[in-house]
């Protein structure tokens, strides 16, 4: 995902391609549900970012989607929060917003990437400064590859990535040593960057260097699955030409996410 040089990789390629979404509207009910985080700013630089939960609970980074921090995305946010956790959703957009796909595209190849990677730092830091204990980190599609990057370089304790690799400029995956549970859908088309192939790859050569390490692959799924944790999101997948994800696998998905943290970051 990080543009090396003059150099646009595939996975950025094929997201601008297989991603034609045009300008994003949401329900009131997502509308409210995302008003109810709090606006912060963490790190030396004052860095943007929205929280919920309880200051003590255990921290989970959760990381946008190529879009930026959309209503959907504090949802979901607010929903791990529910099951005992305290989120902290960094803007790495710094307040924009990609409302089509070329928009969308053009800030996250305008991303810096290493850059990101550091204030991911900053926000575990951050969370265990202000109460919590231990932190981890989720992310999708752009954000799944930066929790990749975050489980090697922020110093988090656990990490979900959900259907994104990162770029090798910003992780190497097989030398994580910190717990990670990716998840990825069988029926996801994005080639070199999320599709079933490309993940299993990453998780034999993590398994072979002795990372602990689970993938779950998803029958029925495509691209952007959790999305249908909401109504709003799951017309949002349709949008974007990926499989209608079944319910009982996008609520596995998260249940399993969930249970991770529980495990890693809860002792």
């Amino acid at each position: 995902m990080l543009c090396a040089a003059s150099r646009v990789p595939a996975a950025r390629i094929a997201l601008s391609r297989a991603t034609r979404l045009g300008p994003r509207s949401f329900s009131p009910s997502v509308r409210c549900a995302a008003a109810a985080m709090d606006k912060v700013e963490f790190g030396p630089s004052k860095l943007p970012g929205y929280e919920a939960g309880p200051k003590d609970a255990p921290g989970v980074i959760v990381l946008q989607e190529w879009w930026g921090i959309t209503p959907i995305i504090k949802e979901q946010a607010l929903m791990i929060s529910k099951e005992g956790f305290r989120v902290l959703v960094p803007d790495l957009y710094k307040g924009k917003i990609g409302v089509d796909a070329e928009e969308a595209s053009h800030l996250m190849n305008s991303l810096d990437f290493k850059g990101a990677v550091e204030e991911l730092k900053q926000a575990a830091d951050y969370l265990r400064a202000t109460g919590a204990g231990r932190v981890g980190a989720v992310g999708m599609c752009m954000g799944g590859a930066l929790a990749f990057a975050a489980a090697q370089h922020a110093g988090i304790d656990a990490a979900a990535p959900f259907y994104g690799i990162p770029d090798p400029a910003i992780c190497q995956p097989d030398s994580i040593k910190i717990p990670v549970q990716a998840h990825f859908g069988k029926l996801d088309s994005l080639t070199g960057f999320s599709d079933p192939e490309s993940a299993q790859k990453v998780f034999d050569k993590m398994k072979a260097a002795g990372c602990d390490v689970e993938l779950f692959l998803y029958d029925g799924c495509g691209h952007a699955f959790l999305n249908a944790l909401t109504d709003e999101g799951r017309e949002k997948i349709k949008t974007i030409g990926q499989a209608s994800p079944p319910e009982g696998e996008v609520k596995a998905a998260f249940e399993r996410m969930v249970a991770f943290f529980k495990k890693h970051l809860a002792a």
